[in-house]
């Protein structure tokens, strides 16, 4: 489970849930968990976004931060930060909400390519030392990510000297390969 890479920072153009923007430097001690999510993916609304609010409910006086991650490559007229704000709201959203910031010009925004991510919905957790320990597109078993949450909830916060994560180290991940993640349509 170990990647030993840090997972690098996100890049956002608004947030929703939260007094301040949020980086992973300031949720460091935290086990991170980041769920990236397009409001118009079925999967995303009847599987992604429930689960997160329910682990960010239930385990977040326990060390985890949930922060969702609003990755638009596809439908960007109808999946606006206006529209999100009603979809947080009309689904009770409580945990802080990212927009990731578009790229000009490229239909895939900032984030996803940094993380390299095949599309939505997409989990990916980062260690209490902000090392990337996984990456997972598309429905991930609730027991499976209890089982994970808990063996990066147990392991210790000591510093470590981690490496940032190079783009050939991401496309390592699992659910990469050598040409990256593409989103898929």
């Amino acid at each position: 489970m170990n990647t030993s890479v840090v997972a690098p920072e996100w890049q956002v153009s608004r947030w929703f849930n939260t007094r301040q923007p949020l980086s992973l430097a300031q949720l460091r001690g935290k086990v991170v968990l980041l769920h990236a999510f397009q409001m118009l993916c079925p999967g995303c609304v009847s599987h992604g976004v429930p689960q997160a609010e329910r682990i960010h409910r239930a385990y977040a006086r326990d060390g985890v931060a949930v922060v969702g991650l609003h990755t638009v490559f596809e439908h960007h007229a109808a999946m606006t930060p206006e529209a999100l704000e009603a979809f947080v709201h009309e689904y009770r959203i409580t945990h802080p909400v990212g927009v990731d910031a578009p790229i000009t010009g490229d239909p895939i925004p900032a984030t996803m390519q940094r993380y390299r991510l095949r599309g939505t919905p997409s989990v990916i957790l980062i260690d209490r030392m902000g090392q990337l320990r996984m990456q997972d597109f598309g429905r991930i078993d609730d027991l499976r990510l209890g089982v994970l949450l808990g063996q990066l909830l147990g392991e210790s916060a000591e510093a470590s000297d981690v490496e940032p994560a190079s783009e050939a180290q991401i496309g390592a991940l699992p659910g990469c390969n050598e040409t990256g993640c593409v989103a898929l349509p």
